[in-house]
């Protein structure tokens, strides 16, 4: 109790140079040069009519310019891009694995292999883990990637066990990045759920 008594003695004590203070402190922000000097708030104004266009600009341009989280794609900044989608464009979609958490993720990758390319996976003794193999992937003859055999936290990783000529509708998104989450483990994604996009940074 007595502890108590002496903490809001002291908060009390303290509050009075704060309420001292007060005048000053508000006749800065209302613009004043200095702290012993006059509200001037004609410069509070002339400050707000900078600031306020600028921050509706990124209230509103900044939740359609989504950050790219991963480096395993060499872009920071994106942006929807209408249109169809091409062999290496952009392409975002929400991704539902157990690697990327219990909740689902918005993920950027490369559309790399699309309908009527050929999809070629071969398997290799891995490396890295005993008695695990890795899986190869080529489109038309061109290396794509290599999976691995487990994760950076150890997680093991299941890779895509599938070859032949990429139905229509589908599509084969990733990066070149070793160590890349993409269809190298959860497979071919329906091109209806991927959203076209551009870099802007």
């Amino acid at each position: 109790m007595l502890r108590l008594f002496w903490l809001l003695a002291r908060w009390i004590a303290g509050l009075w140079p704060r309420l001292r203070r007060l005048p000053r402190d508000a006749a800065v922000a209302l613009g004043a040069p200095g702290p012993d000097q006059p509200a001037r708030p004609e410069r509070l104004w002339r400050a707000m009519l900078v600031v306020l266009p600028l921050a509706l600009f990124a209230a509103l341009v900044m939740p359609q310019v989504p950050l790219v989280m991963t480096p395993s794609i060499e872009a920071f900044a994106v942006r929807k891009s209408p249109g169809p989608i091409v062999r290496g464009d952009y392409v975002m979609f929400t991704l539902h694995h157990p690697i990327a958490g219990p909740k689902p993720v918005s993920v950027t990758k490369h559309a790399l292999c699309l309908p009527g390319d050929r999809l070629s996976m071969f398997e290799t003794p891995s490396p890295l883990v005993p008695g695990s193999r890795d899986g190869h992937y080529f489109c038309n003859g061109q290396l794509l990637g290599v999976s691995l055999p487990q994760a950076h936290n150890g997680l093991q990783l299941d890779h895509l066990k599938w070859s032949g000529v990429i139905p229509a509708g589908m599509a084969y998104v990733g990066s070149t990045h070793a160590h890349g989450f993409d269809s190298r483990y959860f497979g071919l994604l329906p091109i209806a759920s991927l959203v076209r996009m551009e870099r802007i940074l």
